[in-house]
Protein backbone atom coordinates (compact mmCIF):
# COMPACT_ATOMS: atom_id res chain seq x y z
CA UNK A 1 0.00 0.00 0.00
CA UNK A 2 1.38 3.43 -0.89
CA UNK A 3 2.63 5.74 1.92
CA UNK A 4 -0.51 7.93 3.21
CA UNK A 5 -0.73 11.51 3.34
CA UNK A 6 -2.47 11.55 7.04
CA UNK A 7 -0.36 8.66 8.40
CA UNK A 8 1.29 10.03 11.78
CA UNK A 9 4.24 7.62 10.43
CA UNK A 10 7.02 10.18 9.25
CA UNK A 11 7.70 9.90 5.41
CA UNK A 12 10.51 10.24 2.63
CA UNK A 13 10.33 13.82 2.19
CA UNK A 14 9.44 14.84 5.96
CA UNK A 15 12.94 14.69 7.36
CA UNK A 16 13.82 18.35 6.17
CA UNK A 17 11.20 20.23 6.87
CA UNK A 18 10.78 18.45 10.33
CA UNK A 19 14.11 19.29 11.41
CA UNK A 20 13.02 23.45 10.43
CA UNK A 21 9.88 23.03 12.26
CA UNK A 22 10.87 21.28 15.29
CA UNK A 23 10.81 23.34 18.26
CA UNK A 24 13.98 23.91 19.87
CA UNK A 25 12.92 24.69 23.57
CA UNK A 26 10.24 24.20 26.05
CA UNK A 27 8.84 27.52 25.48
CA UNK A 28 8.50 26.99 21.91
CA UNK A 29 6.79 23.30 22.38
CA UNK A 30 2.93 23.45 21.48
CA UNK A 31 0.39 21.47 23.51
CA UNK A 32 0.84 18.75 25.90
CA UNK A 33 0.51 21.37 28.60
CA UNK A 34 0.67 18.87 32.06
CA UNK A 35 3.43 16.95 30.43
CA UNK A 36 5.45 20.14 29.63
CA UNK A 37 4.77 21.55 33.17
CA UNK A 38 5.91 18.47 34.43
CA UNK A 39 9.09 18.21 32.41
CA UNK A 40 10.18 21.54 33.31
CA UNK A 41 10.06 20.84 36.81
CA UNK A 42 12.54 17.38 36.90
CA UNK A 43 15.05 19.58 34.26
CA UNK A 44 15.46 22.67 36.11
CA UNK A 45 15.59 19.98 39.56
CA UNK A 46 18.30 17.69 37.74
CA UNK A 47 19.80 21.28 36.09
CA UNK A 48 20.32 22.80 39.63
CA UNK A 49 22.09 19.42 40.59
CA UNK A 50 24.38 19.17 38.26
CA UNK A 51 22.97 15.61 37.75
CA UNK A 52 21.45 13.78 34.91
CA UNK A 53 17.96 13.63 34.62
CA UNK A 54 16.01 10.38 35.48
CA UNK A 55 15.58 8.48 32.47
CA UNK A 56 12.44 9.50 30.78
CA UNK A 57 9.95 7.20 28.85
CA UNK A 58 6.97 8.65 26.29
CA UNK A 59 4.55 7.35 24.94
CA UNK A 60 1.63 7.97 22.61
CA UNK A 61 0.32 7.85 18.63
CA UNK A 62 3.18 8.51 15.54
CA UNK A 63 4.09 11.86 14.91
CA UNK A 64 2.16 13.61 18.19
CA UNK A 65 5.87 14.98 19.07
CA UNK A 66 7.74 12.31 21.03
CA UNK A 67 10.73 12.91 19.02
CA UNK A 68 10.75 16.82 19.04
CA UNK A 69 10.39 16.43 22.80
CA UNK A 70 13.03 14.39 23.59
CA UNK A 71 15.44 16.92 21.40
CA UNK A 72 13.96 19.27 23.54
CA UNK A 73 14.75 17.66 26.50
CA UNK A 74 18.52 17.62 25.69
CA UNK A 75 18.22 21.68 24.43
CA UNK A 76 17.15 22.28 27.68
CA UNK A 77 19.64 20.35 29.97
CA UNK A 78 22.34 21.94 27.50
CA UNK A 79 23.80 18.41 26.63
CA UNK A 80 24.38 16.50 23.21
CA UNK A 81 21.44 13.75 21.86
CA UNK A 82 21.97 10.60 20.23
CA UNK A 83 19.44 9.20 18.47
CA UNK A 84 18.87 5.65 17.43
CA UNK A 85 15.26 3.18 17.19
CA UNK A 86 14.78 -0.10 19.18
CA UNK A 87 15.26 -2.98 15.99
CA UNK A 88 18.48 -1.21 14.98
CA UNK A 89 20.25 -2.31 17.96
CA UNK A 90 20.56 -5.86 17.30
CA UNK A 91 23.60 -7.09 19.51
CA UNK A 92 24.56 -5.99 23.56
CA UNK A 93 27.34 -4.81 21.28
CA UNK A 94 25.48 -2.43 19.98
CA UNK A 95 24.37 -1.12 22.80
CA UNK A 96 27.54 -1.07 24.88
CA UNK A 97 28.89 1.13 21.79
CA UNK A 98 26.34 3.51 22.09
CA UNK A 99 26.42 3.85 26.11
CA UNK A 100 30.31 4.13 26.33
CA UNK A 101 30.20 6.71 23.73
CA UNK A 102 28.06 9.01 25.86
CA UNK A 103 29.34 12.17 27.93
CA UNK A 104 28.08 12.93 31.17
CA UNK A 105 24.30 13.70 31.31
CA UNK A 106 23.95 13.28 27.73
CA UNK A 107 20.69 12.04 26.71
CA UNK A 108 20.34 8.44 24.37
CA UNK A 109 16.90 8.44 22.69
CA UNK A 110 15.63 5.46 21.58
CA UNK A 111 12.72 5.39 19.68
CA UNK A 112 10.10 2.18 19.39
CA UNK A 113 11.79 1.05 22.41
CA UNK A 114 9.12 -1.80 23.10
CA UNK A 115 11.17 -3.54 20.15
CA UNK A 116 14.31 -4.28 21.53
CA UNK A 117 15.81 -7.32 21.14
CA UNK A 118 15.05 -9.24 24.46
CA UNK A 119 18.72 -10.17 25.55
CA UNK A 120 19.87 -6.47 24.22
CA UNK A 121 17.12 -5.13 26.75
CA UNK A 122 18.89 -7.60 30.01
CA UNK A 123 21.76 -5.82 29.46
CA UNK A 124 19.90 -2.37 29.26
CA UNK A 125 18.79 -2.94 32.95
CA UNK A 126 22.27 -2.46 35.04
CA UNK A 127 23.21 0.56 32.77
CA UNK A 128 19.76 2.27 33.72
CA UNK A 129 20.06 1.20 37.39
CA UNK A 130 23.58 2.22 38.27
CA UNK A 131 25.41 3.31 35.22
CA UNK A 132 27.17 -0.16 34.36
CA UNK A 133 27.32 -2.24 31.69
CA UNK A 134 27.60 -6.56 32.78
CA UNK A 135 29.31 -7.92 30.01
CA UNK A 136 30.26 -11.72 29.21
CA UNK A 137 33.70 -12.20 27.43
CA UNK A 138 34.52 -15.32 25.99
CA UNK A 139 32.20 -18.07 25.92
CA UNK A 140 32.04 -21.99 27.91
CA UNK A 141 33.73 -22.58 30.64
CA UNK A 142 36.43 -20.17 30.45
CA UNK A 143 33.72 -17.25 30.28
CA UNK A 144 33.59 -14.26 32.39
CA UNK A 145 32.05 -11.36 33.51
CA UNK A 146 32.89 -7.47 33.40
CA UNK A 147 31.58 -4.80 34.83
CA UNK A 148 32.33 -1.79 32.49
CA UNK A 149 31.19 1.67 34.04
CA UNK A 150 29.14 4.47 32.53
CA UNK A 151 29.09 8.11 32.74
CA UNK A 152 25.72 9.35 34.42
CA UNK A 153 22.84 10.11 31.18
CA UNK A 154 19.36 9.99 30.50
CA UNK A 155 17.67 7.51 28.39
CA UNK A 156 14.28 8.51 26.58
CA UNK A 157 12.52 5.75 24.76
CA UNK A 158 9.53 6.30 22.74
CA UNK A 159 6.96 3.71 22.28
CA UNK A 160 3.67 3.76 20.30
CA UNK A 161 2.12 0.42 21.86
CA UNK A 162 3.42 0.69 25.71
CA UNK A 163 1.55 -1.97 26.45
CA UNK A 164 4.26 -4.17 24.33
CA UNK A 165 6.97 -2.84 27.29
CA UNK A 166 7.77 -5.58 29.87
CA UNK A 167 7.09 -4.33 33.41
CA UNK A 168 11.06 -4.58 33.90
CA UNK A 169 11.62 -1.76 31.67
CA UNK A 170 9.23 0.12 32.58
CA UNK A 171 9.77 0.19 35.89
CA UNK A 172 13.11 1.32 35.34
CA UNK A 173 12.03 4.84 34.16
CA UNK A 174 11.51 7.52 36.65
CA UNK A 175 8.99 9.67 34.38
CA UNK A 176 6.55 8.47 32.48
CA UNK A 177 4.65 10.40 30.16
CA UNK A 178 1.57 9.98 27.62
CA UNK A 179 1.44 12.20 24.89
CA UNK A 180 -2.45 12.33 23.17
CA UNK A 181 -3.89 13.57 20.24
CA UNK A 182 -4.04 17.48 20.07
CA UNK A 183 -7.16 19.81 19.92
CA UNK A 184 -7.31 21.90 17.09
CA UNK A 185 -6.93 24.93 18.86
CA UNK A 186 -2.93 23.81 19.31
CA UNK A 187 -2.85 22.44 15.78
CA UNK A 188 -3.66 26.48 14.58
CA UNK A 189 -0.97 27.53 16.84
CA UNK A 190 1.60 25.26 15.32
CA UNK A 191 0.55 25.71 11.70
CA UNK A 192 0.96 29.39 12.30
CA UNK A 193 4.48 29.35 13.57
CA UNK A 194 5.19 26.82 10.76
CA UNK A 195 3.77 28.93 8.11
CA UNK A 196 5.51 31.53 9.28
CA UNK A 197 8.95 29.62 9.08
CA UNK A 198 8.40 28.62 5.45
CA UNK A 199 7.62 31.72 4.04
CA UNK A 200 3.77 31.27 3.60
CA UNK A 201 0.98 33.65 4.04
CA UNK A 202 -1.86 31.86 6.00
CA UNK A 203 -5.04 33.23 6.96
CA UNK A 204 -6.47 32.33 9.88
CA UNK A 205 -9.58 30.49 8.14
CA UNK A 206 -7.23 28.61 6.01
CA UNK A 207 -4.90 27.51 8.96
CA UNK A 208 -8.60 26.76 10.54
CA UNK A 209 -9.55 24.37 7.83
CA UNK A 210 -6.13 22.57 7.62
CA UNK A 211 -5.86 22.14 11.37
CA UNK A 212 -9.33 20.28 11.99
CA UNK A 213 -8.31 18.34 8.92
CA UNK A 214 -5.09 17.03 10.47
CA UNK A 215 -6.43 14.12 12.80
CA UNK A 216 -4.79 15.78 16.18
CA UNK A 217 -1.47 15.24 14.97
CA UNK A 218 1.21 17.85 14.02
CA UNK A 219 2.92 16.09 11.52
CA UNK A 220 0.10 15.60 9.87
CA UNK A 221 -0.69 19.26 9.99
CA UNK A 222 2.15 20.26 8.68
CA UNK A 223 2.76 18.07 5.77
CA UNK A 224 -0.97 19.08 4.82
CA UNK A 225 0.47 22.60 5.26
CA UNK A 226 2.79 22.18 2.59
CA UNK A 227 0.49 20.08 0.24
CA UNK A 228 -2.12 23.59 0.55
CA UNK A 229 1.40 25.61 -0.36
CA UNK A 230 2.13 24.45 -3.18
CA UNK A 231 -1.86 24.50 -4.29
CA UNK A 232 -1.53 28.27 -3.55
CA UNK A 233 1.67 28.65 -5.44
CA UNK A 234 0.05 26.92 -8.50
CA UNK A 235 -3.43 27.61 -8.39
CA UNK A 236 -3.70 30.69 -6.19
CA UNK A 237 -2.09 34.33 -5.57
CA UNK A 238 0.26 32.12 -3.10
CA UNK A 239 -1.51 32.59 -0.04
CA UNK A 240 -3.65 30.01 2.41
CA UNK A 241 -6.52 31.52 2.12
CA UNK A 242 -10.18 28.86 3.64
CA UNK A 243 -10.87 28.40 -0.01
CA UNK A 244 -7.15 27.30 -1.26
CA UNK A 245 -7.17 24.92 1.59
CA UNK A 246 -10.83 23.23 1.27
CA UNK A 247 -9.98 23.12 -2.67
CA UNK A 248 -6.52 21.75 -2.37
CA UNK A 249 -7.07 19.34 0.50
CA UNK A 250 -10.30 18.19 -1.72
CA UNK A 251 -7.96 17.25 -4.53
CA UNK A 252 -5.85 15.46 -2.25
CA UNK A 253 -8.95 13.74 -0.77
CA UNK A 254 -8.74 14.21 2.92
CA UNK A 255 -11.96 14.79 4.24
CA UNK A 256 -13.41 17.16 6.76
CA UNK A 257 -12.39 14.88 9.72
CA UNK A 258 -8.97 14.08 7.90
CA UNK A 259 -9.75 10.95 6.78
CA UNK A 260 -8.31 9.42 3.82
CA UNK A 261 -9.11 6.98 0.82
CA UNK A 262 -7.54 4.26 3.46
CA UNK A 263 -10.04 4.98 6.48
CA UNK A 264 -12.85 5.62 4.03
CA UNK A 265 -12.27 1.88 2.71
CA UNK A 266 -11.51 0.27 6.24
CA UNK A 267 -14.71 1.49 7.93
CA UNK A 268 -16.60 0.76 4.31
CA UNK A 269 -15.17 -2.69 4.75
CA UNK A 270 -16.33 -3.63 7.93
CA UNK A 271 -19.69 -2.33 7.16
CA UNK A 272 -19.73 -3.87 4.04
CA UNK A 273 -18.37 -7.04 4.03
CA UNK A 274 -18.58 -7.76 7.80
CA UNK A 275 -22.46 -6.43 8.33
CA UNK A 276 -20.55 -3.49 10.39
CA UNK A 277 -18.89 -6.40 12.61
CA UNK A 278 -18.02 -7.32 14.66
CA UNK A 279 -14.69 -8.73 13.22
CA UNK A 280 -11.49 -9.79 14.17
CA UNK A 281 -8.31 -7.99 13.47
CA UNK A 282 -6.75 -10.74 11.47
CA UNK A 283 -9.70 -10.64 9.31
CA UNK A 284 -10.28 -6.68 8.56
CA UNK A 285 -6.04 -7.03 7.71
CA UNK A 286 -6.47 -9.80 5.30
CA UNK A 287 -9.66 -8.15 3.91
CA UNK A 288 -7.83 -4.56 3.12
CA UNK A 289 -4.72 -5.87 2.52
CA UNK A 290 -2.64 -4.24 5.50
CA UNK A 291 -0.68 -5.25 8.60
CA UNK A 292 -2.72 -5.53 12.10
CA UNK A 293 0.12 -4.00 13.59
CA UNK A 294 -0.24 -0.96 10.99
CA UNK A 295 -4.00 -0.88 11.67
CA UNK A 296 -3.90 -1.13 15.49
CA UNK A 297 -0.71 1.44 15.69
CA UNK A 298 -1.60 4.07 12.47
CA UNK A 299 -5.63 3.71 11.68
CA UNK A 300 -7.43 2.60 14.86
CA UNK A 301 -6.17 5.38 17.33
CA UNK A 302 -7.56 8.36 16.17
CA UNK A 303 -11.06 6.62 14.78
CA UNK A 304 -11.59 5.06 18.41
CA UNK A 305 -11.16 8.36 20.02
CA UNK A 306 -13.36 10.24 18.07
CA UNK A 307 -16.03 7.36 17.82
CA UNK A 308 -16.02 6.10 14.63
CA UNK A 309 -15.18 2.55 15.59
CA UNK A 310 -15.32 0.23 18.75
CA UNK A 311 -13.17 -2.52 19.65
CA UNK A 312 -15.02 -5.25 21.56
CA UNK A 313 -13.75 -8.52 22.77
CA UNK A 314 -15.11 -10.32 19.59
CA UNK A 315 -13.83 -7.47 17.20
CA UNK A 316 -14.35 -4.23 15.80
CA UNK A 317 -17.51 -2.65 15.29
CA UNK A 318 -18.42 0.13 13.02
CA UNK A 319 -20.52 3.26 15.29
CA UNK A 320 -23.56 5.08 14.20
CA UNK A 321 -20.92 7.75 13.65
CA UNK A 322 -19.48 6.28 10.96
CA UNK A 323 -22.45 5.24 9.17
CA UNK A 324 -23.34 8.59 9.18
CA UNK A 325 -20.49 10.28 8.08
CA UNK A 326 -20.12 7.88 4.51
CA UNK A 327 -23.68 8.60 4.21
CA UNK A 328 -25.14 5.24 4.62
CA UNK A 329 -28.04 3.86 7.05
CA UNK A 330 -27.26 2.63 10.45
CA UNK A 331 -28.76 -0.17 11.49
CA UNK A 332 -30.48 -0.54 14.82
CA UNK A 333 -27.72 -2.20 16.42
CA UNK A 334 -25.06 0.41 15.39
CA UNK A 335 -23.13 0.97 18.53
CA UNK A 336 -23.84 5.39 18.68
CA UNK A 337 -20.51 6.86 18.86
CA UNK A 338 -20.37 10.62 19.53
CA UNK A 339 -23.47 12.42 18.56
CA UNK A 340 -22.75 14.25 15.16
CA UNK A 341 -24.26 16.40 12.32
CA UNK A 342 -23.91 14.74 9.30
CA UNK A 343 -21.17 15.65 7.01
CA UNK A 344 -20.02 15.84 3.57
CA UNK A 345 -17.08 13.66 2.37
CA UNK A 346 -15.32 16.94 1.02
Amino acid sequence: MSERLVTGRPLDDDLGFELSLRPRRLDEYVGQGQVVANLRVAIEAARGRGEALDHVLLSGPPGVGKTSLAHVIAAELGVAVRATAGPVIQRAGDLAALLTALEPREVLFVDEIHRLDAKVEEILYPALEDYSLDLMLGSGPGARSMKVPLKPFTLVGATTRAGLLTAPLRGRFGIVHRLDFYTERDLERILVRSARILGVPAEPAGVHEIARRSRGTPRVANRLLRRVRDYAQVRADGGVTAAVARDALRLLEVDEFGFDEVDRRLLLTIIEKFGGGPVGLSALAAAISEAPDAIEDMYEPYLLQHGFLDRTPRGRTATRRAYEHLGLPAPDSAPGGAATPQRKLF
